[in-house]
């Protein structure tokens, strides 16, 4: 067994204590608890929006209390949380320091102060408090309302320092004013852990990227590049390839890591170290990976949505190089069949050792056709640490969440993946669904994703030269499933007419495999003296499924599967 199942298991004893993350001259001396499985998503949802009337003012309110409530629970609600905190805005991070230094470190002179010791004491029901940064909270009041209240226990009469150093989508102004609100007193300086988030933590070691992609969040890092430079080549460079991490980026070594594979019906295993993946056929597919909120700004333009602020960029295609997952289930004896699935784990790890995860079906992993990979390389190159060095899963046509990188464990099991992303995460939901009615447990996961385009050249609010009468455009296509494009519309007259785009890359691959993207471009013309113009796009695949035209009836409250027509307004000059 690998150094990180160890870990994990290790996390057993830590499990046991009663007293989390206490803190003693000011370093974190204990335990860790399992948080990734608990979740209620109508109470753990937050905006940084500003409401914009009394109604929202209300709503915001009761989420606002909600969120405390699920705060107060540090590390057992962290992992849950922090999948829904993720900063909207890019501008949003730019003021979280300064919101963060202020509460923070702000001592208050009319409020007494307090020892760890003292906070440690108020560990049950009766009396809940919690310290962040210098301040002391009494949250008693918001846990017997709470649906998973006896959960918030795990977190009682301990610090959320080292939580919010993980999850820095906390580090909000309104949370930060709606804990303040519960502040009962200040910490005794000597007994105060103040972290850099920069410099120190979990985040001290992350890689150096790109400075051309762009932030949806710093910590995890989740960027993209500029679309205009993303059509540029049909196989996108890892050093601008967008980036989606859930959790600190581990530092891991190919000499010395190990996937660990379980049968779990036949209870049959194999641990695989690099050197015996290497010595195994090499196979190579070429396929897009996709965010499942690839767009997401878009839709919420429309109707506000939560989520990361993703652009039309957080999407790339690459040629990836490893071996077939099916060669070596088939190696242990396993038979494909419709009802098992394959759960794949991370080494990139929460607060409680619990691993990044998801899962897919049995079938599409042995299916020789679905070229489901673990992969080493990435366009001939071994792939980077944001990437998944040394060994990530590739599962071609799938929402990029399931190709799960720095893979450390698969098992092939009679049930999907428990991880929080697998069940409460990347699923869709009827418009009508809202945070207060939403059931996770009542959509199915994403897999193949649907049909998309998008304009990628000009940029929405470009001014544009006008050359014989025409402009050039130029985007992206993809289909999930395996599914072919063939053909992407374009309109400049809000439908009345349309353009069959040039498609000018597009891989050879056989009906069904049509794993990668395809790179796209057209000529519009305009009319003479014509200051503005809009253009849409369109695409259809092989089985003539098409865009929708606009997010009104797809838009869903996670903001996933962002697939509506691209639409871009652009200023001509003649």
């Amino acid at each position: 067994m690998n150094s990180l199942r160890a870990l994990q298991k290790s996390a057993g004893y830590l499990h046991s204590q009663k007293n989390l993350f206490k803190l003693n001259n000011g370093a974190i001396i204990s335990g860790l608890q399992n948080s990734t499985k608990i979740l209620n998503n109508q109470r753990t949802m937050a905006t940084t929006e500003e409401p914009k009337n009394d109604k929202q003012k209300e709503k915001s309110g009761n989420i606002g209390r909600d969120l405390l409530m699920v705060i107060a629970a540090g590390g057992a609600i962290g992992g849950v949380l922090f999948a829904y905190m993720e900063n909207k805005q890019v501008q949003a991070q730019s003021t979280k320091d300064n919101n963060y230094e202020k509460y923070h470190k702000m001592v208050r002179k009319d409020l007494p102060t307090y020892k760890m010791a003292d906070v440690n004491k108020h560990d049950t029901e009766k009396s809940i408090w919690v310290t962040f940064g210098v301040g002391v909270y009494d949250i008693t009041p918001l846990v017997p309302i709470h649906p998973g209240s006896k959960n918030i226990m795990m977190g009682a009469g301990s610090s959320l320092e080292p939580f919010w150093e993980i999850y820095a989508q906390h580090k909000t102004q309104q949370i930060y004013e709606w804990l303040e609100t519960y502040r009962i007193g200040n910490l005794d300086p000597k007994d105060t852990f103040v972290a850099n988030n920069e410099t120190s933590g979990p985040w001290a070691n992350e890689p150096i990227r790109h400075a051309i992609l762009k932030p949806a969040s710093k910590q995890p890092f989740n960027g993209e590049p500029p679309a205009e430079i993303l059509v540029e080549k049909f196989l996108t460079p890892q050093e601008i390839f967008y980036i989606r991490n859930h959790l600190p980026v581990p530092d891991l070594e190919e000499n010395s890591h190990e996937v660990e594979i379980l049968d779990e019906n036949s209870k049959k295993t194999k641990t695989l170290t690099m050197a015996d993946i290497k010595k195994m056929p090499k196979y190579t597919v070429t396929a897009t990976i996709m965010c499942g909120g690839n767009r997401r700004s878009e839709m919420h333009d429309y109707k506000s949505v939560k989520g990361l602020y993703w652009g039309k960029a957080a999407v790339g295609n690459a040629k990836w190089s490893g071996v077939k997952l099916r060669d070596i289930l088939l190696s242990m004896g396993v038979k494909s069949n419709e009802k098992q699935h394959v759960i794949f784990e991370g080494a990139d790890l929460d607060p409680a050792c619990n691993p990044y995860g998801g899962s897919i079906a049995l079938s599409k992993a042995m299916d020789e056709r679905g070229d489901v990979i673990l992969a080493y390389e990435m366009n001939g190159q071994p792939l980077t640490r944001d990437h998944g060095y040394p060994l990530r899963v590739i599962v071609p046509g799938v929402v990029g969440a399931r190709s799960v990188k720095w893979i450390s464990r698969i098992s092939v099991s009679d049930h999907e993946s428990d991880s929080h992303w697998q069940q409460n995460d990347y699923k869709g939901f009827s418009p009508s669904t809202d945070w207060d009615t939403v059931d996770f447990s009542k959509s199915p996961a994403i897999q193949n994703m649907p049909v998309t385009s998008a304009i990628c050249i000009p940029s929405p609010g470009e001014s544009v030269k006008v050359s014989k009468g025409v402009i050039q455009i130029k985007g992206y296509a993809w289909s999930g499933g395996g599914n072919k494009v063939v053909r992407v519309d374009i309109t400049a007259d809000g439908g009345d007419n349309w353009i069959v785009a040039d498609i000018i890359r597009q891989g050879e691959e056989q009906p069904g495999k049509h794993y990668g993207w395809v790179i796209w471009q057209a000529e519009i013309p305009v009319k003479k003296n014509q200051k503005e113009i809009e253009i849409w796009s369109k695409a259809v695949d092989s089985n003539y499924n098409v865009q929708p035209e606009t997010f009104k009836n797809t838009w869903n409250l996670r903001g996933v599967l962002s697939h509506a027509y691209s639409r871009i307004k652009v200023k001509l000059q003649h």
